[in-house]
């Protein structure tokens, strides 16, 4: 706390002494900004350098110390009004007004204006290594904006400027982008000549080898997809390789193009929900109503099988919308994945078409107790087992409920009809619980000896 204060008053004292001479003054000045410098102090380096200027106005050095420092604090309102006072107050303004706009204008994301005034900075020819890293920023402001083609370019004239194993890295990432493999691992190659120890060639080398994995399939597919654009399964075919090879971006470009093609595809909405929180991108898919995914234990993604199963699924509803058994069928796998708020609109959707439907009924009743809505789920569990008595399973699932809901009479009865059909250590275990919590003991012993007679 002392160092703040002391240097507050040297400031009052040099400000109120009228005696000392406007260099004497300066002098001081200089001095107290260089400790404020060396102490990383940012608002006493802001305040010293406007006192500064207030006495020499012309000084280049220190506009641009206040600009970096106000930049570094995001003051980015002040910034703008150093950037205007020091264009007016210099006779010929140095290049590097025209790098602090390109910043300011990239901070606020108006890329179009960072780009014009990085551009001009470069044209005045700058040093090499400064050139090369103006490259870099031009570069990365076309990400955004999806240019990839120009973001490739700038990166190469990066590299032409000052090349470095970094800006091989970099440049060979965005040959990835643009799928040109050959050229993204020449690239690749040479950063791991130039200097195998840079922090980006031992981040990147091992995902280009492991994306080396599938390029064969994925060159195939290329080609394929090449003579048949908007074949959906070919575009979702390669989604899947690139999630798989760990690039999620190369995989929404593809899902992203599908859904695009065909949004009633589930499995284009799944894959593309997988791509989006593969990048972090959570809120976005939730517009798409996809959370958070069950996924394979071994490889972290969505099951290979899953996925096939949505495709079988959305090519008998392509062909018949009303399809109940697709329907019911699609509900089941996705609520395998966990995705409930899809799953149970095409279970609702099935009880549309056929409101007889027993199975649409019994996958609506594990959809809405997954929710929460026991009540409701327990209305379809029993319209279950009225339309189909003769299914054990459904009889469980009822008697569940019933339990879920402290009805034991009525869940015993359940549990007795499931297994009067098919005996099974669910419903054993289930009515003995039951039978414990309303008294019944001898009867809860019998199917505790049973349930021992059957397990393991």
């Amino acid at each position: 706390m002392l160092r703040p204060l002391l240097l507050s008053f040297c400031l009052f004292l040099f400000a109120s002494d009228p005696l000392l001479s406007a260099d004497k003054q300066l002098s001081q000045l200089r001095a107290q900004l260089q400790a404020a410098k060396d102490a990383a102090d940012k608002p006493a380096i802001i305040e010293l350098s406007q006192r500064i200027l207030a006495l020499t106005p012309t000084d280049s050095n220190i506009w641009e110390t206040l600009a970096q420092t106000e930049l570094e604090t995001e003051d980015l309102d002040r910034l703008e009004q150093t950037l205007g006072g020091w264009q007016k107050a210099v006779r010929h303004p140095p290049a590097a007004i025209e790098d602090f706009q390109g910043t300011l204008c990239f901070k606020r994301k108006d890329y179009q204006c960072a780009e014009r005034h990085w551009l001009a900075y470069v044209a005045t020819k700058p040093p090499a290594s400064d050139a090369a890293d103006e490259y870099d920023s031009l570069a990365d402001l076309c990400a955004p904006q999806a240019r990839w083609e120009d973001h490739a370019a700038y990166r190469a004239k990066a590299i032409a400027a000052k090349d470095s194993a970094a800006r091989r890295v970099a440049r060979a990432i965005a040959f990835l982008r643009l799928r040109n493999w050959d050229a993204a691992y020449v690239d690749m190659t040479k950063a791991n000549q130039m200097d195998a120890t840079d922090s980006q060639v031992k981040e990147w080398l091992p995902q280009f080898e492991r994306l080396q994995l599938y390029l064969p399939r994925i060159k195939e597919l290329d080609e394929q997809i090449a003579k048949s654009p908007n074949d959906l399964g070919l575009l979702l075919d390669r989604a899947r390789l690139f999630t798989l090879a760990g690039r999620p971006l190369l995989a929404l470009d593809d899902a992203e193009q599908a859904f695009k093609q065909q949004p009633a595809s589930m499995r284009a909405r799944i894959q593309t929900g997988e791509a989006l929180l593969d990048n972090g991108r959570a809120e976005d898919a939730a517009k798409l109503q996809v959370g958070r995914l069950s996924r394979d234990r071994e490889d972290g993604h969505v099951s290979e099988l899953a996925l096939r199963q949505l495709d079988m699924n959305d090519a008998l509803l392509a062909q018949d919308a009303k399809n109940v058994e697709a329907l019911v069928a699609r509900a089941g796998v996705l609520r395998s994945l966990q995705q409930l708020t899809l799953a149970l609109a095409d279970a609702q959707a099935a009880i549309a078409v056929n409101e007889k439907s027993a199975d649409a009924h019994f996958e609506a009743a594990h959809l809405l107790d997954d929710l929460g809505e026991r009540k409701n789920a327990l209305i379809h569990a029993r319209i279950a087992t009225e339309l189909d008595p003769n299914d054990s399973e459904k009889w469980s699932f009822r008697g569940i409920l019933e339990r879920q809901r402290a009805d034991f009479q009525a869940a015993i009865q359940s549990q007795t009809h499931s297994l009067q059909i098919v005996e099974s250590l669910l419903a054993l275990s289930e009515r003995e619980q039951c039978e414990r919590r309303t008294g019944k003991i001898s009867e809860a012993d019998a199917d505790l000896r049973r349930i021992r007679e059957l397990g393991p």
